[in-house]
């Protein structure tokens, strides 16, 4: 039996059918990719398979013995419990039973009690421990933490001071290691770099479960995913393989089911003309006749299977309204920091005409910073840049702070562009699927993807030959994404993308630019040739063998007695002396969490980078502090 059977689904919100007859299987070890257009149904369709909501009609069964893992039943709490808690606390039956092994064990060696019977409950604990994974639990809390771009420093770290983004990571990876074996994950690379979008297509490849996945990264789908199930038209339709596959059978199964709809209509005037014949003859043979031939054609008309309208997407095109000179930007010596937190030093860029041109790097290496700088936002700590002749910049911000939320679309647009007439601007926010009185509609009360096409609208109305694009397919669904990607490759100006949407990456692509805290690593072509050179960099070369010491004269037991005795006063003056540094770091670094908790910090940028620096410096510190505190106890 598979582990989840999905049949003639069906869910309406009053009068307003969001989907019906959606009927699909997830085997016990299927990795299912549940896509579609934003608001066709995805997330409720989670919501009815955990039991949130009751479906209108339909039926869903899952197999004896199924545990279902969703991540809003994962969420993260807020308190003051450490990260590297708070991700262990899905061990806790582990943990009891690991408890309970050792009060048995105590029991053993006290005698206390029965032998006989202590040593079979002990011989019980340790096999279900083991089969259980618990001789591995604490490592795959560790390496889970690391893989999704936690650092050491940070494990003891409360919940309280993790970001929203932080927060969603322990959210996913409390549900990765919660031994469900069915996973429900929707939108799992939110928040997440290029490299633990890698390490997490790494586990779900070797997770022994089924999972159903809401993503808009098409990368990602095409490396985890063997099935595909398309929500259109208020239909389900299941595909055999990942997102690429699917592309390709669903445009073979569209093209086949409209030739076939065309040749029923094709047969269907031929059996009419026909009949139009048989009726002028009028004989009773004719209208004999003329009644089997009209039988046919509603034989056909009962199997015809009318394709479905093509849904509108965003019609959008970048044209510049002149071209730029070949020189386009050149940058030396670009460097950053905030306070103690150095983001990037010796950036070099000579970006040239046409290009397209991808910044890649982890979270807080620096690429939204190096943007603002190049836009004139932030100034450099060292370096200059200069842009060419007749070079007009365009800057997308992910961030969407060129957005006043308290407009209407139509306003919005209109006070960027003042110059244009009423009609123009409704005809540019038709095109971008804001018709009727949604250009009324208030930005403070859009979704991140609505907001996300009025930036486009807006970049596209300005005419700009060099973009500056941070994140553009951020809360873009697959249609929308597709759109920008084909305007983008008929833009005849300079692309310089930040994006993590690899898909995106090896779609547009010539130059990658690799940022680190030392610079900019270039690699040409797209994100596979990027993935494939790095993969053949060689491994740093082991240091030399250190000269071998000359052997020393052997020392006599008076003088081994002396020795000992000296190491051992300077181990505990050492031992004292860091409890007294932990103690002083340990209330500073409580401090600094008061101050970055206070409001008008949350809300001053710098600020808050400056003291996070900090704060992690501290936290590094006292982690070392910790670790040679335990090493001198145990010595």
């Amino acid at each position: 039996m598979p582990a989840l059977s999905v049949s003639k689904l069906c869910m309406s919100f009053g009068e307003r059918t969001l989907f019906e007859d959606v009927s699909f299987e997830a085997e016990s070890r299927d990795k299912i990719g549940l896509i579609g257009r934003n608001g066709v149904g995805k997330t409720t369709l989670f919501k009815l398979l955990c039991g949130e909501l009751e479906p209108t009609a339909g039926v869903i069964a899952f197999s004896s013995g199924t545990k279902l893992g969703y991540m809003e039943q994962h969420a993260c709490s807020q308190g003051e419990r450490s990260i590297y808690d708070e991700l262990e606390s899905v061990f806790d039956e582990l943990m009891q039973t690991e408890r309970e092994i050792e009060a048995v064990t105590a029991a053993i060696e006290h005698g206390d009690g029965d032998l006989t019977r202590l040593i079979a409950r002990q011989t019980e604990l340790i096999e279900r421990f083991e089969r259980d994974g618990g001789l591995t639990y604490k490592s795959r809390t560790r390496s889970a933490l690391i893989g999704l771009g936690f650092r050491e420093a940070e494990f003891s770290m409360p919940t309280s001071a993790l970001s929203g983004g932080q927060r969603s990571k322990l959210s996913l990876l409390k549900l990765l290691l919660s031994g469900s074996d069915l996973l429900l994950l929707d939108e799992p690379t939110n928040h997440l770099d290029i490299a633990s979008v890698a390490w997490l297509e790494g586990f779900l490849r070797d997770f022994k479960g089924a999972m159903i996945i809401i993503s808009h990264d098409r990368y990602f789908l095409d490396a985890v995913t063997n099935k595909t199930v398309e929500l259109e038209h208020g239909k389900g339709m299941t595909y055999k393989g990942a997102y690429s596959e699917f592309i390709q059978k669903k445009q073979a199964y569209e093209k086949a089911l409209m030739n076939q709809y065309q040749n029923d209509l094709k047969e269907i005037r031929r059996i009419e003309g026909i009949i139009e014949q048989q009726k002028r003859w009028n004989r009773e043979r004719n209208i004999r006749t003329a009644e089997s031939k009209q039988k046919e054609i509603d034989r056909i008309r009962a199997r015809m299977v009318e394709p479905d309208g093509a849904l509108e997407g965003v019609r959008m095109r970048f044209e510049p309204r002149h071209e730029s000179g070949n020189d386009v930007l050149i940058a030396r010596g670009l460097s950053k920091a905030f306070g103690d937190k150095k983001l990037f030093r010796n950036v070099d860029l000579h970006i040239t005409k046409g290009e397209r041109v991808f910044i890649l790097g982890d979270n807080g290496c620096g690429k939204t910073t190096l943007f603002r700088i190049l836009c004139g936002k932030l100034r450099p700590d060292t370096g200059e840049y200069e842009y060419g002749s007749m070079v007009d910049v365009g800057y997308f911000d992910q961030m969407q702070e060129n957005l006043n939320l308290n407009n209407t679309a139509i306003d919005e647009v209109w006070n960027a562009y003042p110059q244009l007439t009423e009609t123009k601007i409704r005809t540019s926010l038709a095109a971008f699927l804001f018709k009727g009185d949604e250009v009324y509609k208030p930005l403070s009360a859009m979704s991140g993807g609505e907001r996300a096409r009025i930036s486009l609208l807006k970049l596209m109305l300005g005419g700009f030959n060099l973009l500056l694009l941070d994140e553009p397919t951020n809360h873009l669904d697959a249609n929308s994404r597709e759109a920008l990607e084909t305007t983008l490759r008929a833009y005849e100006g300079t692309l310089v993308i930040i994006s993590h949407d690899r898909y995106f990456i090896n779609k547009l692509a010539d130059r990658v630019l690799a940022l680190g805290q030392d610079g900019v690593t270039e690699y040409l072509g797209n994100y596979d040739n990027y993935l494939e050179r790095i993969s053949r960099q060689p491994a740093p070369a082991a240091s030399e063998a250190a000269p071998a010491k000359k052997a020393e004269k052997p020392l006599n037991d008076y003088q081994l007695k002396k020795l000992r005795q000296s190491e051992e006063r300077k181990r505990k003056t050492k031992l004292t002396r860091t409890e007294a540094e932990i103690e002083t770091l340990e209330a500073e670094t409580e401090a600094l969490q008061e101050t970055l908790a206070e409001e008008e910090v949350q809300s001053d940028y710098e600020q808050l980078m400056t003291l996070t620096a900090e704060l992690e410096e501290k936290q590094s510190r006292l982690e070392a502090l910790y670790d040679l505190w335990a090493e001198l106890q145990e010595e």
